[in-house]
C-alpha cells in the first residue's frame, strides 16, 4: 500500500512539474517575441534552456534577430546561445538580422562568431542583397563574406540584387569588384536579369561597371 502510495505522489509531482514547464516554455517564447528581456532572463534563470525554439524550429535568438530585439540578443549571446544554430529552412540568427537590415544585431553576431559562409546554402550576404540591405552588404563583405557565392537557386548576391532591382545593394557589390560574369543556371546573368525585369538604372549601373550582353 505504501509502495502505490509513493508511486502516486511521484506521478503527480511529474505531472505538475510538466504543467509548470510547458507554461514556462509559453511564457518564454511570448516574452521572446514582444523582446521582454527581463522576463526572458528570469526564466532562463530558472533553468530554461538558452537555445529554447518555438514549434517551427526558431530559437529564441533567432526570434530576436528576426524581430530586432536588441537587448533581448544581447542577453541570449551573454548566455551563450548557440549562434551558428539553424532552423529547419537553414536560416541562422545572423540571415535573418541580414535580411532584416538590423546592423547592431548584425554586428554583434559577427563579433561573435556568426558564421558568414555556407558551403551549400543561403548566405547572410544573399539575404542582404535580396532586400537591398546595402549597408549590411558592405559590413559583411568588409568582414569575409564570399561576394560571388552562389546560393541555392543558381544566383549570386548581385544576382540577387538585379533580381530585385535594388541599385544601392548592387553598388555595394560592384564597389568590391564581384564578377559580373556569373551566369545563373539558365545561362543569366545580373545584366540579362536587370534587362528582363526592365530595371533600367540597374541595367545603367551595370553597364558602367562593364557588364557587357
Amino acid at each position: 500500500m505504501h509502495r502505490i502510495l509513493q508511486a502516486a505522489v511521484i506521478s503527480i509531482l511529474c505531472y505538475t512539474g510538466s504543467i509548470a514547464y510547458g507554461q514556462a516554455y509559453v511564457d518564454l517564447l511570448k516574452a521572446a517575441r514582444e523582446g521582454d528581456a527581463k522576463t526572458v532572463q528570469r526564466l532562463l534563470d530558472r533553468g530554461l534552456d538558452p537555445d529554447t525554439a518555438d514549434s517551427n524550429g526558431n530559437t529564441i535568438l533567432m526570434l530576436a534577430a528576426q524581430l530586432g530585439h536588441k537587448d533581448l540578443a544581447r542577453l541570449l549571446v551573454s548566455r551563450r546561445a548557440s549562434i551558428n544554430k539553424r532552423s529547419p529552412h537553414g536560416d541562422t540568427a545572423l540571415m535573418m538580422a541580414s535580411l532584416r537590415g538590423d546592423m547592431e544585431i548584425t554586428r554583434m553576431l559577427v563579433d561573435n562568431g556568426a558564421e558568414l559562409n555556407h558551403a551549400a546554402g543561403w548566405s547572410p550576404l544573399h539575404y542582404a542583397a535580396f532586400e537591398n540591405r546595402a549597408e549590411i552588404v558592405r559590413y559583411l563583405i568588409g568582414k569575409g563574406a564570399e561576394k560571388d557565392a552562389l546560393a541555392p537557386n543558381g544566383y549570386s548576391a548581385l544576382m540577387l540584387a538585379a533580381r530585385g532591382g535594388h541599385v544601392e545593394a548592387a553598388r555595394a557589390l560592384l564597389y568590391d569588384d564581384v564578377d559580373l560574369k556569373v551566369k545563373g543556371p539558365k545561362g543569366e546573368t545580373a545584366l540579362s536579369i536587370a534587362q528582363d525585369r526592365k530595371h533600367s538604372d540597374l541595367v545603367e549601373l551595370l553597364k558602367r561597371a562593364g557588364a557587357v550582353e
